[in-house]
C-alpha cells in the first residue's frame, strides 16, 4: 500500500470514529448541510469493494459504516425528521445533482 493510500485509510477510519462519537448528528442533517450521510458512505464503501473485486451486501456495508446493524442504529439513535430538515435535505440533493451535472 502506498503512503497516500495509508493516509487515506487512516483518514477514513478517523471519519468513521468521529461519526460514531457523534451519533447525535442525524443523517438528514448531514445530508442537508454536507450533501452526504452515513448511508452515502456505506454505498460508496460497497461500490469501492465491488471495484476491488469484493462483494458486500448493502447491510454489510452499512454495518461497517455504522458499527452496528443499521436497524439497531435507527432504533437507538435516529429521530423522526422535521419539515425543516426534509426541506434542507431536498435542497441539498438538488445541489448534488447540479454538481454531478457539471463534473
Amino acid at each position: 500500500m502506498s503512503a497516500e493510500q495509508q493516509i487515506e485509510a487512516a483518514v477514513f477510519r478517523r471519519l468513521l470514529k468521529h461519526l460514531d462519537q457523534r451519533k447525535d448528528v442525524q443523517n438528514i442533517d448531514l445530508m442537508g448541510h454536507s450533501g452526504f450521510c452515513r448511508n452515502c458512505l456505506s454505498d460508496w464503501y460497497g461500490e469501492a469493494a465491488s471495484e476491488a473485486g469484493l462483494e458486500f451486501t448493502k447491510d454489510e456495508a452499512r454495518e461497517r459504516i455504522y458499527g452496528m446493524p443499521y436497524t439497531e442504529f435507527k432504533e437507538k439513535h435516529q429521530s423522526p425528521a422535521t419539515e425543516a430538515q426534509l426541506r434542507l435535505m431536498d435542497e441539498s440533493l438538488v445541489k448534488n445533482r447540479q454538481a454531478k451535472d457539471k463534473g
